[in-house]
């Protein structure tokens, strides 16, 4: 058994022998040890975004700790089911250290587990594309994640690239930024599982977080990727704000047909991280697994799983 094999075991070892109430002081304490000013940069990251639960010392609201208790409590067997579908010991170091980080509040590990090299969604060494991708981003934004696949890749890399994106100002950069470049189609639309109308829920510190609501009254159209194209899809890219689940479960059957490559953020929530990847499995035992992040190690965000 290697070092990180080794570690990762000890580590969910130790979890599953904790009780929940065991487990939740543990978490707890490891927070409570971390220096004031890092105490409080994690309550306003945590606060600001509300994705993982919020902290209110004062007022005793451990809601974040909580929703982590839960989740290793009821779910470290699935953790351990990830970490063996993982593809290389960089992936599995990288949900030892994620987990370790949610547990201890562990910032060594993820210092050295956050991805340095390449940029997000593409690794080199993963992720092999030619010129007949036909391209999916959802989450579109301003176009960079279609300006970093041409800089990774080149112009002649792809045969056409579908851009999603659900807010109109940004959706007039996205646009703007694209023209240049031949075969892009921009879409202002939702995706989700089901066709049909919501709302927006507007982030203030940015639109790159704004995220769908429901409301049959809503301004936004939504639709499913198995509805809105029908050609082959060769790559995915998703970061929709905890939408994925239902955006997977709208792109069944290219998942299962097309076999395209994924990248998908498992961030958003407290589940994604060993939820998604079983979705994607149990539609197509083909796929092999991958982790990246590239966020502060102070607490990880910006996950992606790659599926292959």
């Amino acid at each position: 058994m290697n070092v990180i094999d080794r570690e990762f075991n000890n580590l969910v070892n130790e979890i599953r022998q904790l009780s929940e109430k065991e487990l939740y002081y543990r978490i707890r304490k490891s927070f409570d040890a971390i220096s004031d000013e890092t105490k409080k940069s994690c309550i306003d990251f945590f606060n600001k975004f509300g994705y993982w639960g919020k902290i209110d010392i004062n007022t005793g609201n451990y809601e974040q700790i909580e929703l982590k208790c839960d989740m290793f409590y009821n779910h470290i067997d699935d953790f351990i089911w990830l970490y063996n579908c993982l593809g290389d010991y960089r992936s599995k170091y990288t949900l030892f250290s994620i987990l370790s980080n949610f547990y201890r509040y562990d910032f060594a590990n993820t210092y050295r587990s956050r991805e340095y090299m390449y940029d997000d969604y593409f690794d080199l060494d993963l992720i092999k594309c030619d010129s007949n991708e036909v391209i999916v981003d959802l989450g579109a934004y301003t176009g960079d994640t279609v300006l970093s696949y041409i800089r990774n890749y080149g112009e002649d890399c792809y045969k056409k690239i579908y851009c999603y994106e659900i807010t109109e100002d940004t959706f007039e950069m996205l646009k703007n930024n694209l023209e240049p470049y031949e075969n892009i189609e921009c879409r202002l639309k939702g995706i989700s599982n089901e066709e049909g109308v919501m709302d927006i829920d507007n982030n203030i510190e940015s639109s790159s977080a704004n995220r769908l609501i429901s409301n049959e009254n809503g301004k936004i159209s939504v639709t499913t990727l198995d509805k809105d194209i029908d050609e082959k899809i060769t790559l995915i890219k998703s970061d929709i704000e905890g939408f994925e689940q239902k955006m997977i479960e709208g792109a069944k059957n290219h998942i299962i047909n097309d076999h395209p490559k994924l990248l998908i953020s498992v961030y958003h929530n407290n589940e994604d991280l060993w939820k998604i990847p079983k979705m994607i499995y149990e539609m197509n035992n083909d796929y092999k697994f991958y982790l990246r992040f590239n966020s502060s190690p102070i607490y990880p965000t910006e996950i992606t799983l790659i599926a292959i």
